[in-house]
């Protein structure tokens, strides 16, 4: 059985509604975590990150197991707690965040005793991660990390998810996210990160995106995937309601690698990721009923 672990922060999110607030669980890797299981049931997919040992930390591992996803490198840390954001929606619809989670316990993984400690990632055959797990982590954490990856024969899965705020500078988030595209087995990035971070026109970023080693997709939208790797073409259906686009790139990873990691073709691959970021936009919040 094919071993998968997505490594990030899972976060509580709070959903306000005047003076009261839904609270749920979420993240970017947690969110493909769930579509991938769902997408492939068969596939052993487990969750990789810190918590604390606090009610909110032990809510989002129950939802983790709820999703039938495993906790077993999930880390507990004694005094430590998750991070938290609210969503906040004005008169016309429109959505604001606000985060809470520079000391969270997900920025303190991989690291053991003041020295880095990346073995529980040996015993997986697919390692995926994102932009915004490597944002977290200090930046000799990441450094670490990347020349683990390189030097271990694991599968390597990398979407960029470019978030300016969580990184010290563009720079840094430049020449990271360069290593991990140049590790990358599959690369996942999207039109408008890849834009944003490397300062480039849409067909600048399609150009360069071709020319890494890695299979994969170029994510853009409703216009669906660009195949990286070989050359696909197909038709891919608009969603007709579009009421939340939050969980869509993550929605999108999950479906793609369901398919690709049990064997199907590139091309099936392209149309369940775009397929389940279809169904997923048609509803409100990151994880749709099932």
């Amino acid at each position: 059985m094919t071993r998968v672990a997505c490594v990030g922060e899972a976060m509580i999110e709070l959903s306000m509604n005047g003076s009261t607030a839904q609270v749920g669980v979420a993240g970017d890797t947690l969110n493909t975590a769930v579509y991938l299981k769902r997408s492939a049931p068969e596939l052993a997919v487990d969750y990789m990150t810190c918590l604390g040992d606090d009610p909110f930390s032990r809510k989002i591992r129950d939802f983790i197991a709820e999703q039938h996803i495993g906790c077993s490198a999930i880390q507990v840390i004694p005094g430590k707690s998750p991070g938290l954001y609210a969503i906040t929606t004005n008169a016309e619809g429109e959505r604001a965040f606000t985060y809470w989670r520079s000391a969270s316990a997900a920025r303190d993984m991989f690291q053991k005793n003041s020295a880095f400690d990346f073995s529980a990632l040996n015993t997986y055959d697919v390692i995926y991660l994102s932009g915004i797990t490597m944002a977290i982590l200090p930046h000799p954490v990441r450094l670490a990390l990347v020349a683990h990856l390189q030097d271990t024969d694991v599968q390597v899965v990398y979407d960029s998810n470019y978030r300016p705020g969580l990184w010290e500078d563009q720079r840094t988030a430049q020449e990271v996210t360069r290593a991990l595209w140049a590790r990358a087995d599959i690369a996942l990035p999207s039109i408008d990160d890849e834009m944003a971070l490397f300062d480039e026109t849409e067909a600048q970023v399609a150009a360069r995106c071709q020319r890494l080693a890695a299979t994969g997709a170029l994510k853009r939208g409703e216009r669906g995937p660009l195949c990286l790797g070989t050359d696909v073409t197909q038709h891919y259906p608009v969603a007709a309601t579009v009421l939340d686009t939050t969980a869509a790139g993550d929605s999108f990873n999950g479906g793609y690698l369901g398919a690709i990691l049990t064997g199907r073709s590139q091309k099936d691959a392209l149309r369940a990721g775009h397929d389940c970021a279809v169904r997923v936009v048609q509803h409100r919040g990151a994880i749709i009923p099932e």
